[in-house]
């Protein structure tokens, strides 16, 4: 699932949902990285605990 996050005032990266955080922040891959931030739209209850996401297992952060 493609999701938003806001990283600063005026960047914002769409990548695909990894998982969230107890803050509220979410991960998201962007093929080659990953970044967190805080969500456009607030997270659903399916997401906080979803499937392993490709980008857990690569250690290129």
């Amino acid at each position: 699932m493609l999701r938003t996050v806001i990283v600063s005032n005026y960047i914002h990266v769409q990548g695909t949902f990894v998982r969230a955080l107890e803050d509220g922040d979410i991960m998201v891959c962007t093929g080659n990285r990953k970044f967190l931030g805080k969500p456009i739209n607030p997270i659903g209850p399916s997401e906080v605990c979803p499937t392993p996401h490709t980008c857990e297992t690569n250690t290129a952060a």
